[in-house]
């Protein structure tokens, strides 16, 4: 009864330095991992994440660290956004070995 009176009357108030903290936080995290994820590019990936994210096992505990710091939809679409950019680069770095240049 307590919680619902208080929730009830603190319903606006929104505490934007939580948030804010929070999503630093996220955004840390997550700068930690792709960076272990570039720092180890030559490595085989064996760890499968969401959306079919590879990793190396070096990586999991940024990995972990990710996931526990991010909401799961910012973690699927930062994962998907790292993808498509990754995939992108590529196909461009695939297109200039053709030209010849």
């Amino acid at each position: 009864m307590a919680l619902e009176a208080y929730a009830a009357e603190k319903r606006d108030e929104i505490h934007t330095d939580v948030l804010l903290k929070a999503r630093q936080a996220c955004y840390k995290a997550r700068d930690a991992f792709y960076y272990c994820l570039e720092k180890q590019s030559d490595k085989k990936p064996t760890e499968i994440g969401s959306v079919g994210l590879l990793y190396p096992t070096e990586c999991k505990a940024s990995r972990d660290e990710y996931v526990k710091n991010c909401r799961c939809s910012w973690v699927k679409h930062f994962d998907r956004q790292y993808c498509k950019t990754k995939r992108t680069q590529r196909l461009l770095d695939d297109r200039e070995t053709r030209r010849g240049v």
